[in-house]
């Protein structure tokens, strides 16, 4: 019989309100290591070495001062003062020597005749047969147009870096009991910051004093708000909403998970766009057959189209407008609560045609459920229930979690108990008014001396096959029954994956579990291909056939023996809050720990893929328009040069319709 002392479960307090309060707590710790884990291991692989963009904006205005000065020289002179027209011819030649260095330059070092050769052509010999004033208008739009892209480029950049939004200029902090306003730069690590609502938390800390609803959007892409109180971990970059809060700072300035966030954007906005290289290997591809074509012309049509035809070379639209666009996508995706490292992986995903899940921890959550409870010696469900719950009271870890959301769910009152001895991995033995209740494995209940029954060895085999585990208790001497754990599945688990399959995309899973359980995962979320049984180093081997048979694959995981098959895959990709390893070789994060982020991912991919589509045929149309037109229609330089710039603002603004759309919205 259970003793009769016990504590109605209001007078307890809330089970479930207190354990979600402590879950939260460890879930929002878990997540600030992993997140400091995630900047402090993992940059972007191999980044390349970037240009100075200060010396390259340099070079631009000068550029642009001598064709201004070149141009306004002509436009005097050409009012009746020709003295300032033969000014001019030193700009003239000066522009023409700095496309004829970068043209040997290329020479010299690649063994190559690029696109440059043909923009030093056109300044030499352009002004010789009479078009000096229209060449220096065309570059002068082009070069124009280089400094309001570069510009354009270093702000996409900067937002995108600064996602998280700017840090404030002054913080209050509490000195002798008294708020002070000091500048943000003076702000160290040790100091106590107080945040009201409305304002931005500038620094990582631990809360020591208020309560306050917090907006984590920034930074993790959870939807709702979190109350956070005293022991609780907030980030920079968060804003509180309601209340005051007093924060004793243990990361500033540049060593924040938003800062270093920001890092990782940063270098990931350098990569060159695979589709930006293209650019410019069509451009010097195209260059040799573009000058043997002008050299062609030369003698059926004359100097004028043959020059002509050099204005409109394939390939130099496609160096400037990618690079915008991939811009403009990896700051939507990090608006989204998506951190993409690698923004090539981006680019990818349109072509990824399978997904690949790894089952535990990634369509299965961390805590599992209660599927059975077993009885004997007398005892009813909810008596070992009860004991068990009583038990792991205080206990935060994820099974104890699970037996203690069954028990609020029944509405039971819990024994008091008077001290408990826990041992870790094992189980967890209480004294109830004078009873031992042990809580753990069998192998903790054989520890402590106490017999399983036979039937029992038939359940934990029949539990274990189907992917279960069973937690045993006992009162006293005698083991009065087990409570059967089943891992829950994701409740968005079986959306995303329709969603996937939608778009056309194969859904499979891998798992090191049993075959049962895995085939009954994959009946209920609808996926029809499934691996089962398989250990941490054949889940590369599985990728990698699948990618020998003609698939692109994105493999989704989140455990440290997933490492391998997200270095495999096309595409990598984890969770937040995933072990260290798979966070550290996954390509994407998805910063809230959910699924549900991968939808809007692949839309994402999918909408730059349409978008780079659109940039690759707008940078074919001048070359094909203005060869038509010179050998069809008579084009002379002045309308090549017009149509090609004309149509360069087509492809900006093209590249710019993310971020438009995005402020429209």
């Amino acid at each position: 019989m259970i003793h009769n002392q016990v504590i109605p479960l209001f007078q307890r307090g809330n089970i479930k309100k207190k354990q979600k309060v402590l879950h939260r707590q460890s879930l929002l710790n878990r997540q600030k290591q992993s997140r400091a884990k995630l900047v402090d291991h993992l940059m972007p692989p191999t980044a390349p070495p970037q240009p100075n963009m200060q010396a390259i904006e340099q070079t631009i205005n000068r550029k642009l001062t001598v064709v201004t000065g070149v141009l306004s020289l002509r436009i005097v002179g050409s009012l009746g003062f020709p003295l300032l027209t033969l000014l001019s011819w030193p700009g003239q030649v000066y522009l023409a020597l700095t496309f004829i260095r970068q043209a040997w330059q290329e020479w010299k070092s690649d063994r190559v005749v690029g696109v440059n050769a043909i923009d030093a052509i056109m300044l030499s010999f352009m002004p010789l047969v009479g078009y000096a004033t229209s060449v220096t208008v065309y570059f002068g739009a082009v070069i124009a147009s280089q400094k309001i892209l570069l510009r354009t480029r270093n702000k996409s950049r900067q937002e995108l870096v600064n996602i998280f939004g700017e840090a404030p200029r002054h913080v209050w902090i509490k000195h002798e009991g008294v708020e002070v306003e000091i500048p943000f730069e003076e702000l160290q690590v040790g100091a106590t910051i107080v945040v009201h609502a409305g304002e931005t938390v500038p620094a990582d800390g631990t809360i020591i004093e208020g309560m306050a609803s917090i907006d984590q959007q920034r930074l993790t892409g959870e939807a709702q708000p979190v109350e956070l109180g005293p022991g609780d971990s907030v980030l920079a970059a968060t804003i509180v909403l309601a209340g005051t809060i007093s924060i004793k700072v243990t990361q500033a300035g540049s060593e924040t998970i938003a800062a270093q966030i920001g890092t990782i954007l940063n270098q990931t906005a350098e990569y060159q766009s695979p589709l930006e290289f293209e650019g410019e290997r069509l451009a010097n591809v195209t260059a040799p057959p573009m000058l043997a074509a002008s050299a062609l012309s030369l003698p059926l049509f004359g100097v004028a189209p043959s020059l002509a035809m050099l204005t409109s070379s394939p390939g130099y639209h496609l160096r400037v407008t990618a690079p915008i666009s991939l811009l403009n996508f990896l700051k939507l995706a990090t608006a989204q609560g998506v951190l993409v490292k690698d923004g090539r992986a981006l680019e990818m995903l349109s072509k990824i045609d399978t997904v690949v899940f790894d089952k535990t921890g990634t369509l299965t959550q961390e805590t599992p459920h209660v599927s059975a409870i077993y009885c004997c010696e007398g005892y009813l469900e909810g008596e070992v229930l009860r004991y068990a719950a009583a038990a792991e009271y205080r206990q935060t870890h994820p099974i104890a979690l699970a037996i203690l959301q069954t028990a609020e769910a029944q509405q039971l009152a819990l024994p008091a108990i008077q001290d408990a001895a826990y041992e870790v991995g094992y189980g967890i033995q209480v004294a109830l008014d004078n009873q031992q209740v042990r809580v753990g494995s069998q192998r903790f209940m054989v520890f402590q001396g106490i017999t399983i029954p036979s039937e029992f060895e038939s359940i934990e085999a029949y539990s274990h096959e189907n992917g279960a585990s069973l937690v045993y208790v006992a009162v006293d001497e005698h083991l009065c029954g087990a409570i059967e754990m089943q891992p829950t599945i994701r409740p968005e688990a079986r959306e995303v994956v329709q969603a996937l399959r939608a778009r056309d995309i194969e859904v499979a899973i891998i798992s090191g579990d049993h075959q049962q359980p895995t085939e009954r995962l994959a009946q209920t979320l609808g996926i029809d291909r499934y691996f089962a049984e398989t250990l941490p180093e054949q889940k590369a081997s599985l990728v990698e056939n699948l990618q020998q048979a003609g698939k692109t694959v994105c493999f989704v995981g989140d455990g440290i023996n997933d490492a391998v098959a997200l270095k495999q895959a096309d595409v990598s990709i984890s969770l937040s809050g995933a072990s260290t390893i798979a966070i550290d070789t996954a390509e994407v994060i998805l910063m809230d720990g959910h699924l549900t982020q991968l939808i809007p991912l692949f839309d994402l991919g999918r909408d730059l893929a349409q978008n780079m589509r659109t940039n690759r045929i707008e940078s074919l149309i001048p070359c094909c328009l203005c060869i038509g037109g010179v050998y069809l229609l008579g084009f002379t330089i002045s309308t090549t040069m017009m149509l090609n710039y004309l149509l360069l603002n087509v492809g900006i603004l093209n590249a710019m319709l993310p971020a438009l759309r995005r402020r429209v919205k």
